[in-house]
Order: C-alpha cells, then structure tokens, then sequence
C-alpha cells in the first residue's frame, strides 16, 4: 500500500470512529502508574476485564511503592480473572519495585527506560507514551491491529515488531498515536477476525483482503 491511500485511510476512520472526540482509550485510568499497570495485565485478556480489576487492585495499592511492598498472594486473588495472573502479578510488583527504586516512584517518559521494567515490551511501551505523556514512539500492535493492517495490505508481516515499522513508514508520525485506537475499533465493529462484514466496510475498495479473498468466495 502506499502512503496516499494509507492516509485517506486513515482520514475515513477519524472520521467514522469520530476522533478526536472520542477517548482513545479502552482502559480505565487516572495516572501514569494506573496505565502502566493495567497496560500489563490485559496482555492476552480483554479491557473489559482488566478494568473491572482496577478499582479494587488500587484500592490496596494506590501507589508504585504500596504495590512494590505487596505478596504476590495477594494481588493474584485480585487479577486473578486476568489470566496469567501469578506471572501478571510478578510483573506489576517487579515493575512498581523497579519504579521506586530506580525512577523515584515515576514512570519514565521514554521507551528505553520502559523497555526495561519486567512486563513490558514495544506494545505496552508504546501505549504508555502515548496516552500518559502524549508521546508518540511508535505504533502498538495488538491482535487487532495485526489482523486489519494484513487484510488491508499494509503489511505482508507477521511480527508485531515488523507490523509495527510498515506502519510507521505509512503513516506520518503525528498520527502515530491515533493507529492503534482506529484499527482496533474497526477490528471490534467491522472488521472481525471470523466474520467481517466486508460488503458494508467503508474501506473495502482499498483492502487487499476484500478484493482478493471476499470478492472470490
């Protein structure tokens, strides 16, 4: 795909999906440290149930230094319907430890630092950045995203992390923080992973999927 048709693209979602209006955000957060840590437990489990977690996880632990302090016994029984929830709550404790000891109580503002926090890879990096400091690094790249980005034909990869370069060569970075949000609301309303509704997309006569794929069933 080229970048002109990436960015009209990218102009119809904003438009359809009604940017910047709307939050940007599917999780539910009041500071740095409450993004940080529920960026890492909704690795491989939805918002929805990250965010009925969060009250009660801050309730106990409002800040990086009460969360660096608690037994790991402890906030599995909260984010245990998370999933992963004994190597979630070792990342998040290791990750508010890292916090206090390294950074003061605060989370970095740069992707680098991030990068080493226990929990953390590109994607929740980039998240962070984005919607605690309004940072754009680069493009987070979720299951959602992958799948759109493929059908589309803005990537032939596979790989979040190649995913996320053929993106970024796509799009100006001013719009970088703006990707994620678009392309997994279109993958949640549209574009599904079993049953996309390809004849009503408004992108169809772009999507290499639709023209090669839907076209020929």
């Amino acid at each position: 795909m080229d970048r002109t048709s990436a960015c009209t693209i990218l102009r119809i979602l904003i438009s359809l999906y009604q940017l910047p209006d709307s939050p940007r955000s599917f999780l539910k957060f009041e500071n740095q440290f409450q993004i940080l840590v529920l960026t890492i437990l909704s690795a491989q489990t939805t918002d929805r149930i990250v965010n009925a977690v969060r009250e009660n996880l801050f309730l106990h632990y409002p800040t990086p230094r009460d969360l660096a302090r608690a037994q790991p016994e402890d906030v599995e029984e909260i984010i245990k319907s998370c999933g992963f929830y004994k190597n979630k709550a070792k990342h998040i404790i290791g990750a508010a430890k890292a916090l206090v000891e390294e950074y003061d109580g605060n989370v970095p503002a740069n992707m680098d630092a991030l990068l080493t926090l226990p929990g953390v890879g590109r994607k929740t990096a980039n998240i962070v950045l984005n919607h605690a400091f309004g940072i754009d690094e680069g493009i987070a790249v979720d299951t959602h995203v992958r799948r759109v980005a493929w059908r589309l034909g803005m990537t032939d990869h596979t790989h979040p992390d190649h995913i996320e370069r053929d993106l970024m060569a796509l799009f100006p970075k001013n719009a970088w923080g703006k990707i994620n949000y678009l392309l997994i609301m279109h993958g949640r309303t549209v574009c599904s992973a079993r049953m996309p509704s390809c004849d009503s997309c408004p992108l169809n006569s772009f999507c290499r999927y639709y023209l090669q794929v839907f076209l020929q069933k």
